[in-house]
């Protein structure tokens, strides 16, 4: 018998599922969400109801078999800081998930709703490598004012499911190798990837590192600090402008690289200045990373959605070839690796962690 383990992975407007064997998907969807009906929820748990209805009317549609489901998988929200793995989804999780203790984010539906699921199939539901998993090590987390520790988030499951298939290609495992991981998104994360652990990473969201197609990165702090003070924003709409307004977005007026490509393309001297200064700056963050693992490296994985970009690329490496070799990996394995993290504690390779 195949057995099968559903996958779940909410978005802003959107959510990913998908059924996955051990070794392929045999249904992929996004389930969109009218933007409409999102927004007159404050907060993101508050869209329980209307997610599930639809994921379920796909999940039907698709029509899976119960006997061959053996568990459901979720989306890792923004947790307590926590080690890498596969985690069961407990009371204690879903309490800090309902109430948006972390963050309001749509991945905190990801847990929610496969435990739903997971009940109605009576079969158990875990989460894997959430956005908080964290093996700083102590330098990482000291910013230079004790009021603000670095905290360690990141787009970990990605990294981690394409570490492992870069170290397996050179003949090593995860557990075995050493990688700076640039995953370049919406947010652009670098980590310092060593033994399987992220002991360093900037903070895709609102910390440090470079900007993104709608990110601002880090910034001068003086100028920073008069901005906020200037009385023109509010504290939402300042954490709006740097988390969602920012970046290519800001410069250029689109958060598409393909657009600012074809921007490039008609002669667009500050559509090139402005890319060149966002692979410039993811350059300068792997730089960074390659001194936190002390040159002690087997190489630098270029991955997510901008990776496709074979003229961000070639940007890129321009800087830093020298420090190792480069291995593109363009998109991501989110949906895939949330299968494989599971199937991992079914057949007993992995034990799951508990979430206290």
């Amino acid at each position: 018998m195949t057995e099968i383990v559903p996958v779940i992975n909410p978005g802003s407007t959107s959510t990913k599922i998908a059924v996955w064997t051990r070794d392929k998907s045999l249904f992929e969807e996004s389930v969109k969400h009218p933007s409409d009906q999102l927004a007159k929820f404050d907060k993101v748990t508050e869209q329980y109801e209307l997610r599930l209805e639809a994921i379920r009317r796909s999940f039907d549609s698709f029509g899976i078999q119960a006997h061959k489901l053996v568990a459901v998988a979720g989306r890792g929200a923004p947790l307590k800081p926590l080690e890498g793995g596969t985690y069961s989804i407990n009371q204690a999780m879903l309490d800090d998930l309902h109430a948006c203790k972390y963050a309001n984010h749509a991945s905190n539906l990801g847990a929610i709703i496969a435990t739903k699921l997971a009940e109605e199939y009576r079969v158990e539901a875990y989460v894997v490598d959430p956005i908080t998993i964290d093996n700083f090590i102590p330098e990482a987390r000291i910013s230079g004012v004790p009021e603000i520790p670095r905290k360690c988030r990141s787009h970990a499951l990605n990294i981690k499911a394409n570490a492992r298939e870069v170290a397996a290609s050179i003949g090593k495992t995860i557990e075995t190798a050493n990688f700076i991981v640039a995953h370049m998104g919406g947010g652009v994360s670098v980590c310092a990837l060593r033994c399987g652990a992220i002991i360093d990473v900037n903070d895709a969201l609102l910390g440090m590192g470079p900007f993104s197609p709608d990110r601002a990165g880090a910034l001068p702090i003086g100028a920073l600090v008069k901005l906020c003070y200037s009385g023109k924003f509010t504290e939402k709409q300042m954490t709006d402008r740097l988390s969602k307004e920012s970046g290519l977005l800001a410069y250029l007026g689109t958060s598409d690289l393909i657009e600012v490509e074809k921007m490039i393309g008609t002669g667009d001297s500050k559509a090139r200045e402005i890319f060149n200064a966002m692979a410039y700056q993811i350059a300068k963050e792997i730089g960074a990373m390659s001194a936190t693992l002390r040159g002690e490296i087997d190489g630098i994985i270029l991955t997510g959605g901008m990776a496709h970009s074979r003229m961000l690329l070639d940007e890129i490496e321009q800087y830093v070839s020298h420090i190792g070799e480069v291995f593109e990996r363009p998109g991501e394995l989110e949906m895939r690796a949330l299968a494989e993290g599971v199937f991992r504690v079914v057949d007993g390779k992995e034990t799951p962690k508990e979430y206290i």
